[in-house]
């Protein structure tokens, strides 16, 4: 056998450079593929880039029997299942498990930990406030006052946190959490957003929808933010100045009212939260009226609805519900949930303009009563921020949701509506990389003739033969109303046979749709790979199991 050496890689990669040598020597010879030098490069295996950087998107296995007695396993971790279901589950369980079974279960980052993480530093004093689960709101935060009263004691809100802008609140917990992909010290995060600019926003429905949805195009360039496919954009947004100033109206102060080194205007713009009205702000209108509105706030503290209306309570809707008083300003501000990022899926890739980053914005927007409330991130991206003007964000890295490390792995990918944000990520990413792996989408929304997005580029990507599969649902379009999960099942002896040659499943979108495609799922995998119901789930416990399947629901 001859064996022909070939000549050494050109050094492209410095010897003060921060990677190991195996590392350098990959680059090196990435680079020199890239670059079309002589001599070329052999890729690695998949095998031997597993072994050079860590997994990612790999379901995080059980952690076993703790000091404190617990087997590790969280069977409430389901965002759709209710609280009251998943506090049963963990009604044995130590109190910080049981902390854990009252977060939303979303892992979503926004509060700048997952659930576990999150519940972990409340039970450990390293974090003391119990309101920063987004998904979970107020249910989640009520049901950590009642467990963390079993420590005797409720801890007071820290000041800190109210009189300092949103970017600003979260500590870095006390240990990194154990399932997130660990960032650079320097890289911008939660607590250190990173300042980016506003390229552009583009309508996505055509005339005749009834839906506002925006392709949004953000420039990264200086901001030192660095990202892949199936990270989430976390964006710092402001409120509405119209509903700022409704409510420093409302409560009769002067809008420069000093709040630290803060003006009250300034603190309400972009450090509180002006959405559902917290419990503390009851609390508080409790201590300064009298008679029947005193019972009825002291009501509302503790979850009740005495007039059938708390639902509909923001921030403002609460101050007209008693109108006339006048809360001192330092201690309305106390009262307040802190102003949360908002998480959005990437839908691009780097390996196309690593300068850059899209997103898919559904912009919230409705009537209730006679007040038009708005989405305070979506409609901060489509409308109020303007071409050119900064804005702070961070990369939220992926917890368990990216593409397999084997290019030749064919992936499903179902993401009705904004849903689909991180697949064209996914398909923008393989088509750079030129994998041969097989790719097939499932999209779905209201109507094909105005609620397609990104037609041309994926009726393009389909007419080219990458996108191996593009299977549409369209709802409103007929007399019966046609879902993703209807697709599955229509064409169930299809993805059988891609899940049977190692396919990996992705799931984007509502929690909702995500349980009726796991149902789908269930149902082809009984159906067309011959298996009795619980063997069907038993199977796909092993998918989730192994990170073939994925999702990423809120």
């Amino acid at each position: 056998m001859t064996h022909t050496t070939p000549p050494p890689l050109p050094t492209l990669i410095p010897d003060t450079a921060p990677f190991s040598p195996e590392q350098r020597t990959w680059l090196n010879g990435f680079l020199t593929g890239l670059l079309s030098l002589d001599g070329g490069v052999n890729p690695l295996s998949p095998a031997e880039s597993a072994a050079l950087v860590p997994a990612v998107g790999v379901a995080p296995q059980p952690r076993g029997p703790s000091p404190d007695g617990d087997d590790g396993e969280a069977p409430w971790h389901d965002a759709a299942m209710p609280l009251a279901e998943r506090m049963q589950l963990a009604q044995s369980r130590p109190l910080r498990r049981r902390m854990m079974a009252a977060m939303g279960q979303q892992d979503c980052g926004q509060c700048g930990y997952n659930c576990e993480d999150y519940a972990n530093a409340i039970f450990g004093k390293s974090e003391e406030r119990l309101n920063l689960c987004v998904p979970g709101g107020k249910e989640t935060t009520r049901m950590l006052k009642t467990l963390y009263a079993e420590f005797g004691a409720i801890p007071a809100p820290a000041k800190s946190q109210t009189i300092t802008p949103a970017t600003a609140e979260a500590p870095a917990p006390a240990s990194a959490p154990a399932k997130a992909v660990a960032a650079p010290l320097s890289a911008p995060s939660r607590n250190r957003p990173g300042a980016i600019a506003f390229l552009s926003r583009t309508r996505l429905n055509k005339k005749g929808s009834s839906k506002e949805t925006w392709h949004i195009e953000l420039d990264l360039a200086h901001s030192g933010i660095t990202y892949s496919v199936g990270d989430s954009l976390g964006i710092i947004p402001t409120n509405h100045p119209v509903l700022v100033e409704a409510v420093i109206a409302a409560i009769g102060a002067p809008p420069n009212f000093p709040i630290a080194d803060r003006s009250l205007r300034e603190v309400l713009s972009d450090g509180s939260s002006l959405g559902v009205a917290p419990d503390m702000l009851f609390e508080l209108i409790s201590y300064i009226t009298g008679g029947e509105r005193r019972q009825k706030a002291k009501e509302l503290a503790r979850g009740a609805d005495p007039d059938g209306d708390a639902a509909t309570l923001d921030v403002l809707a609460a101050l007209q519900k008693f109108p006339g008083i006048r809360p001192d300003p330092e201690a309305f501000i106390e009262s307040l949930d802190p102003l949360q990022p908002r998480l959005y899926s990437i839908a691009c890739s780097p390996k196309i303009d690593p300068r850059r980053v899209a997103l898919t914005v559904d912009a919230v927007r409705y009537t209730l009563g006679d007040r038009r409330r708005l989405g305070v991130a979506s409609t901060f991206l489509a409308e109020r921020i303007a071409p050119g003007a900064k804005l702070k964000a961070y990369v939220q890295k992926a917890v368990a949701f990216a593409l397999p490390s084997d290019p030749a792995t064919p992936i499903v990918m179902i993401g009705p509506g904004t849903g689909i944000a991180p697949f064209r990520a996914f398909l923008h990413e393989r088509t750079a990389t030129k994998v041969p792996g097989r790719n097939w989408l499932f999209f779905g929304h209201q109507r094909k003739n105005c609620d397609f997005f990104y037609e041309d580029e994926l009726t393009g990507m389909t007419a080219a033969g990458f996108l191996t599969r593009l299977s549409l649902a369209w709802s409103r379009d007929g007399m019966r109303k046609v879902y993703v999960q209807d697709r599955m099942r229509e064409e169930g002896r299809e993805l059988w046979s891609w899940i049977a040659a190692g396919a990996h499943i992705y799931v984007c979108g509502a929690i909702a749709m995500g349980k009726d495609v796991e149902r789908a799922l269930l149902e082809v995998i009984a159906a067309h790979g011959a298996r009795a119901p619980e063997q069907a789930g038993a199977f796909l416990a092993e998918l989730k199991t192994t990170g073939r399947f994925q999702t990423d629901v809120y």
